[in-house]
């Protein structure tokens, strides 16, 4: 199977998700590819798709307050396991703890959010140093904000062109 016929068939089904259930649906979607941590489930191409289908604005907005959201699962799991991470990798949190007093954690958060860096670790990381919950929060949202409408728009204004490129159209 090639990488057009692949897009086509993500295509019809995002198409009826988003026919259905529309911004929910990015929303939704989008909050579970965030609160994955074992298995990722990137939601970059739905949203891109999305975005030549809908208001692009709104679906950067859905989906980036969903990846948000979903993102606190990373933080609830390093909060949650802190006894356990201190205990095999006391030196290196400790290290690292030392860096974000001095340098600060804010724009690594998003910095992460914003690219497909593996953002999961900065949760776990934030949860397990006590990180202000409500500054990962925002630091996580503005990042994931920023790509988000980046691939709305990016779909909004290149779908057509993808598609030609790859031989669908």
């Amino acid at each position: 199977m090639d990488i057009a016929s692949l897009l086509a068939q993500f295509t019809a089904w995002g198409g009826a998700l988003v026919k259905d259930w529309g911004y929910l649906g990015i929303f939704a979607i989008s909050l579970l590819s965030s609160a994955s941590i074992i298995l990722p489930l990137p939601s970059f191409a739905l949203v891109f798709a999305a975005g030549a289908m809908l208001n692009p604005l709104l679906v950067g907005l859905a989906a980036g307050f969903g990846c948000a959201i979903g993102e606190l699962t990373g933080y609830a799991v390093g909060f949650g396991g802190k006894q356990a991470l201190n205990r095999k990798y006391r030196k290196l949190l400790e290290r690292t703890e030392k860096w974000v007093e001095k340098h600060g954690f804010f724009a690594v958060v998003v910095l992460f959010a914003a690219t497909p860096l593996p953002d999961d670790i900065t949760g776990i990381i934030a949860g397990a140093l006590n990180y202000n919950i409500k500054k990962f929060f925002i630091a996580s949202l503005t990042g994931k904000l920023a790509l988000n409408l980046a691939l709305a728009f990016g779909g909004f204004y290149g779908y057509a062109w993808v598609l030609s490129a790859l031989g669908g159209a």
